[in-house]
């Protein structure tokens, strides 16, 4: 028998990578959202802080998140992925601590709102590295035909630290008191960035556990640099990119639409739908569980329709039957009385939106190769430009219209933005060829 040579099967470093950007995401997450959870459990039914105020909290966050995207995108491309990543873990982390520490102090309600949209602010600022960081770290890592699958893992990561959020972060307020569950949380994610900082690296090139057949592996046809400097040309660039506006813009409508669960899920079933507060976690958990459930089944999915049908028409397949069918069923969800039913039917709807996720990230970098952290952070900035708006609007239209018509504007949102990808050419940045199964 002859034996193969030692470099002649890859090795899998590129998946420990993916585990460790889906710790990000879902540590990224699960802090980010732990404060909808104390808001609705805490602050709104106490009466120190009423829905719109909340409203304004949460989308602090959004708002500078999304105003530092660009600045965010840029930074990812001159530092690298790796250093990008492990510093934000460690702001968004810091401030978590600080969240947790106001509530140890004995403020009116007026300096406890104005404290808190400030910390949150500053926690927004600090976040911004988050998905476009992963998103830019896995096109470094993984060749084509495989980023999708790797993109859908570590977009799955983020929805189950928003699901874990709500019976987790609710046992440990359960135990600890709310303050001190903000401590732990934020202490967990400041380890887990300089563990990160140990053990990745910008690229498969960079990293020492990696052998020569999975460095080509990745790089099938060319070598993508993983830190370039963009210019105010190359930022320019990116409004002129019709394919990315169309991207961008289809990713705010589905972005709207995730909102709207992230932020109010807890509070629709708690208050609205007057579940007991453990029947409404549960019922939280299992929703928002089952978007994580499509969005890892979906970037599997997503690069199985693209070898069969090639990129440009699986995407559109994808994008459109997920987006559409996550509408449908989410409108069947409010014309049942029956909370059962509801769940059953917003978990099928937020697992088929799931299943979309994966192509906007694996596409986006291709667009702008030689700055795809910048492309990465473009596309989020239109994400969390139509997502902040869920925050604000959802209570106003509730307020106003009741909340059906709240939830049945963002499903109409929905299903016009799938129907933006007839004009998406996925392919227009590509070069590596497909590799058909």
């Amino acid at each position: 028998m002859i034996s193969s040579p030692p470099d002649s099967r890859p090795t899998n470093i590129r998946w420990l990578i993916v585990l460790m950007l889906m710790g990000f995401t879902f540590l990224g997450h699960f802090n980010r959202n732990n404060i909808s959870v104390v808001g609705s459990e805490q602050f709104i039914k106490s009466g120190e802080l009423t829905e719109q105020q909340m409203g304004w909290v949460y989308s602090t966050f959004l708002f500078v998140y999304t105003c530092g995207m660009l600045p965010g995108g840029w930074l990812i491309d001159r530092l690298g992925p790796k250093r990008a990543l492990a510093g934000m873990g460690i702001g968004m982390g810091g401030c978590v601590i600080l969240t947790g520490l106001l509530g140890f102090m004995k403020l009116s309600l007026a300096a406890m709102l104005l404290t808190l949209i400030v910390i949150r602010g500053l926690a927004g600022a600090l976040s911004v590295a988050l998905h476009p960081g992963a998103a830019r770290s896995v096109s470094l890592w993984f060749p084509f035909r495989e980023r999708s699958t790797a993109n859908g893992l570590v977009t799955a990561g983020a929805l189950i630290g928003v699901a874990t959020c709500y019976p987790v972060f609710g046992w440990l307020m359960d135990r600890f008191n709310w303050p001190e569950a903000f401590v732990l949380s934020g202490t967990t994610m400041m380890v887990f960035a300089v563990v990160w900082a140990f053990l990745s690296s910008d690229d498969v090139s960079g990293h020492s556990w990696t052998n020569d057949a999975e460095r080509n592996l990745v790089h099938i046809n060319d070598r993508v640099p993983s830190r370039s400097t963009a210019s105010w040309q190359d930022v320019l660039r990116l409004f002129g990119n019709l394919q990315l506006l169309l991207l961008t813009l289809s990713y705010a409508a589905l972005s709207y639409f995730q909102y709207l669960f992230f932020y109010w899920l807890g509070y629709y079933f708690n208050d609205v739908l007057k579940l007991p507060t453990a029947e409404s976690r549960q019922a939280t958990f299992t929703v928002l569980i089952a978007m994580a459930v499509g969005m890892a089944f979906g970037g599997w999915y997503s690069d199985w329709l693209c070898r069969r049908f090639g990129h440009r028409l699986g995407c559109r397949i994808m994008a459109m039957t997920g987006m559409g069918t996550s509408s449908a069923l989410a409108l069947l969800g409010l014309f049942t009385t029956d909370p059962q039913q509801i769940v059953l039917y917003f978990a099928l709807a937020v697992g088929a939106l799931g299943l979309c996720e994966g192509i906007f990230w694996t596409t986006a970098p291709t667009l702008e190769k030689r700055t795809g952290g910048l492309a990465c952070a473009f596309l989020n900035t239109g994400g969390n430009a139509g997502g902040l708006l869920a925050p604000i609007f959802t209570p106003y239209l509730a307020k106003e219209f009741g909340w059906p018509a709240a939830i049945s504007v963002a499903c109409v949102v929905c299903a016009l933005g799938g129907l933006l990808w007839l004009g998406i050419d996925s392919e227009a940045g590509r070069t590596e060829p497909q590799i058909e199964s």
